[in-house]
């Protein structure tokens, strides 16, 4: 049980690490005022 836990935990800091790396976290403001901003077309 120690070692899958062990597994899992860094199973999960990897997937953290890679999308820090590809940028995934680099801007968290602007998608949540997207939904308040109309699109004029």
């Amino acid at each position: 049980m120690i070692g899958i836990s062990l597994l899992m935990a860094l199973g999960f800091l990897g997937a953290f690490l890679w999308s820090m790396s590809k940028g995934q976290n680099d801007d968290l403001h602007t998608p949540a005022m997207r939904i308040l901003l109309e699109d004029e077309k």
